[in-house]
C-alpha cells in the first residue's frame, strides 16, 4: 500500500499564483529607467516623433530577461489607429531602447522588451461612463427617488 508521494517526504511545489516580488521589484526598475529613456531620447521612427508615452506597467519573466511593456500613448490627436501605430514602433525601436535601458540599470541582463498596449485606461473609461448612467445612478442610490 504505497502512495504516490514525492522524494523525500516533501509536498510537491507549486508555481506561485503571481510574480515574486523580485519580478515586481525588477519590474519597476525597468519601467522608471524606460520612463527616463523615453524622456530623453529622440526618434527617427515617424510614428514616435513629438508623441509622449505612458509607460504603466512592467511584467518580467521569471528569468528576468523578458519584459513586457505596457503602454498608453497621450495626446488629443491619439486615436485607436495611432495607438496601434506607436506600439507597433516602439516595437521596432525596442533594440535601441534595450540598449539605451542598459546605461540606466544595474543587472546582471538587460531584458528583452515588448510592448503592448495597456487596456486598463479605456476599460476604467468604460466602467466610469457606466456609473454615470442614470440608470446605475438610480440603483446605487435607491433612498434618493422617493424623498423628493
Amino acid at each position: 500500500m504505497s502512495r504516490a508521494s514525492p522524494k523525500h517526504g516533501k509536498s510537491r511545489h507549486q508555481a506561485p499564483a503571481g510574480p515574486t516580488q523580485r519580478q515586481l521589484r525588477a519590474g519597476e526598475l525597468i519601467r522608471h529607467a524606460l520612463v527616463e529613456v523615453l524622456r530623453e531620447e529622440e526618434f527617427q521612427e515617424p510614428a514616435l516623433q513629438g508623441v509622449s508615452v505612458t509607460v504603466s506597467e512592467v511584467r518580467m519573466s521569471p528569468d528576468l530577461k523578458h519584459a513586457i511593456c505596457f503602454v498608453e500613448p497621450l495626446g488629443a490627436g491619439v486615436t485607436g489607429q495611432a495607438t496601434a501605430e506607436i506600439v507597433k514602433a516602439l516595437n521596432k525601436v525596442s533594440k535601441f531602447l534595450r540598449g539605451r535601458l542598459g546605461r540606466h540599470i544595474d543587472m546582471k541582463f538587460t531584458p528583452d522588451l515588448k510592448f503592448f498596449h495597456d487596456d486598463s485606461f479605456n476599460n476604467a473609461a468604460r466602467i466610469n461612463s457606466l456609473f454615470d448612467n442614470p440608470r446605475v445612478q438610480a440603483d446605487l442610490h435607491p433612498d434618493d427617488d422617493g424623498e423628493a
